[in-house]
């Protein structure tokens, strides 16, 4: 029973995390915690032991889904690995600030965590980027769909590697992926194309999770068993994620996603506010 529920978040995990480019913790560390404090369905973990488990599972919801998106060459792998230089330490950061947090004080900050990331999903719809124009010190890039249309996008490094350490930071701290921020910025700030910024964000989540992961292990915050469990739901839910994200437009996913991050972020600043 406890497996089959396992395999089943890892599977819901990686779908969305790869449809949207959230990387899939959203969903398994807020799961993690309600299953051992509600139900009986499995021990009862720390904040830091969700976490250690998300991170583990997030390399395979990553590498999965970079996968199926390299098919498609949707995938910027410069940026990627421009973004991961400031995710990497801020992931390695947020790792330890989160070994001082007590279950109620996550609880509070992960869902005041969620609850604004939903909000950013709600807007990002919404604005209009100013037009893109290329600076000095940027790097430009240009992509053209399968129907022969050009878009031009590109970011000055040093300001992605800022943002990526900031996305980095939260991601080491709450466990998530980091996309449900990256994906914004890189489609408002930087112009990214919706698609080629959900496969680049996945691949930026499959690198920054194996150092914050590294961390997460030496400070003995993964449980095993669990993590086992969840992999293979996360590997295939991934793939599945990125099939239909290459066919189908998001917006009703997203905005059921939307929802949830707000019901879930609710329900765990009350636990946080009430102990």
């Amino acid at each position: 029973m406890v497996w089959l529920v396992l395999v089943g978040i890892g599977l819901l995990a990686g779908s969305i995390g790869a449809l949207v480019g959230l990387g899939g913790g959203i969903i398994i560390v807020p799961s993690l915690l309600y299953l051992g404090t509600s139900t009986n369905i499995i021990d009862e973990l720390t904040p830091q032991v969700a976490v250690g488990v998300s991170t583990v599972i997030m390399i395979f919801t990553g590498l999965s889904s970079t996968l199926s998106y390299l098919k498609h060459k949707v995938v910027d792998y410069k940026a990627g690995l421009i973004f991961f230089i400031g995710s990497a330490p801020g992931g390695i950061m947020g790792a330890y600030v989160n070994k001082n947090l007590n279950a109620e004080a996550f609880s509070l900050y992960f869902g005041i965590f969620m609850v604004f990331m939903a909000l950013v999903l709600l807007v990002k719809n919404r604005l209009k980027p100013m037009l893109f124009k290329p600076g000095k010190g940027k790097i430009v890039k240009t992509y053209k769909t399968e129907n022969g249309h050009s878009f031009f996008y590109g970011y000055h490094p040093l300001l992605a590697v800022f943002i990526s350490f900031v996305v980095g930071f939260s991601s080491g701290l709450f466990g998530i992926g980091g996309g449900a921020l990256m994906v914004p910025v890189m489609m408002l700030l930087f112009f990214f194309p919706s698609h080629m910024a959900v496969a680049t964000s996945m691949f930026m989540v499959f690198l920054s999770s194996i150092t914050n992961s590294i961390t997460h292990i030496s400070l003995g915050n993964v449980n095993w068993p669990y993590a086992f469990a969840l992999i293979p739901g996360a590997w295939f839910g991934a793939k599945l994620g990125a099939f239909i994200n290459t066919r189908l437009k998001s917006a009703s996913l997203e905005n059921m996603l939307k929802i949830v991050l707000i019901i879930i972020g609710l329900r765990l600043i009350y636990q946080g506010i009430t102990g």
